[in-house]
């Protein structure tokens, strides 16, 4: 297969997806969003089916290959992959030692793309968009208010895991980290994303690509449905559930209460504030804030010229 400058693009695309899979709060489906191959994905891995598997039964690769429009899907998770594996201990550095500053770079980028993706509905005064845009929120403000919890370590879990944390991934505005975090697996599953050949870390990976698989090949069919059926509607429901997921990404919060379980400190009840005082941390917040923000608004403006 000959590498082409789009199959490039995709890498780089897939590359931005996989590192917004590793914040707790921000989703690659966003960034699929932004980038303008989100209806190019979800049709791409829908198209995994009978026909699909018939095809590796018999060893005709090349066209199973070709029936899963492969030129698209290869490239895209090459970079999701290499962005999982050479990005976790970056991004949780930054987490940990500059998190108003990595929270507000996402928060920017969040923000325009509720923008972004809100233009693309018609007729967004009708009382049914409405509708669905308030519900999307309001559903999406209940997800991320969930608390963290510490759950069961058996693969069966961890498979169930995998399931749920992809559809959130493909989910614009629900971030499957966060998911991952609220099912009390976030740790455990990057710790052995990062450390991959230490003891007990390669069942932990299988199960939960394994549930990964399952469950972006089953949820992905249903999304594709219903965007080709009800292309307008769930424009306004994803736009809702990017505006209620802003409630996490906001850099400045107070703890209210959290909890220490095993050496980690678990959140359990915070809220959002507003900076105090304003000094240095918060002009190179905004600042952050409005590089995300203009990053998108580019990213637009360069793929309508194309």
């Amino acid at each position: 297969m000959s590498i082409n400058k789009e199959q490039v693009s995709l890498v780089f695309k897939g590359f931005a997806m996989g590192i917004a899979d590793i914040v707790p709060g921000v989703s690659g489906g966003t960034i699929a969003f932004i980038t303008g191959i989100y209806d190019d994905l979800l049709a791409s891995i829908s198209s995994v089916d009978k026909q699909f598997i018939s095809f590796l039964l018999k060893f005709q690769i090349k066209n199973a290959l070709s029936h899963i429009n492969s030129s698209f899907l290869i490239p895209l998770f090459i970079g999701i992959t290499f962005a999982i594996v050479s990005m976790s201990k970056v991004m949780h550095f930054f987490m940990n030692s500059y998190p108003i500053y990595t929270w507000s770079l996402f928060f920017g980028l969040i923000g325009a793309s509720i923008l972004f993706i809100g233009k693309q509905i018609k007729n967004r005064l009708n009382p049914k968009n409405i509708i669905a845009v308030v519900a999307g929120a309001i559903v999406a403000a209940l997800i991320v208010s969930l608390i963290p919890v510490e759950t069961p370590k058996s693969n069966l879990y961890l498979f169930g895991s995998g399931m749920i944390a992809i559809c959130a991934m493909i989910l614009p505005g629900i971030s499957g980290s966060f998911i991952l975090l609220i099912l009390g697996k976030y740790a455990h599953v990057t710790g052995a994303i990062k450390a991959p050949f230490a003891s007990g870390s390669l069942p932990i990976i299988i199960f939960f690509s394994v549930g990964c698989l399952v469950g972006i090949l089953s949820f992905s069919k249903l999304l594709n449905w219903l965007l080709k059926n009800y292309h307008n509607l769930m424009m306004c429901f994803l736009t809702g559930f990017m505006i209620g997921s802003m409630k996490k990404i906001w850099p400045w919060k107070e703890t209210l209460e959290s909890k220490i379980i095993r050496g980690k400190t678990y959140i359990l009840k915070e809220t959002n504030i507003l900076p105090d005082p304003f000094d240095q941390t918060v002009i190179v917040a905004i600042t952050l804030m409005l590089i995300g923000f203009c990053s998108v608004l580019l990213l637009d403006k360069i793929g309508n010229k194309k």
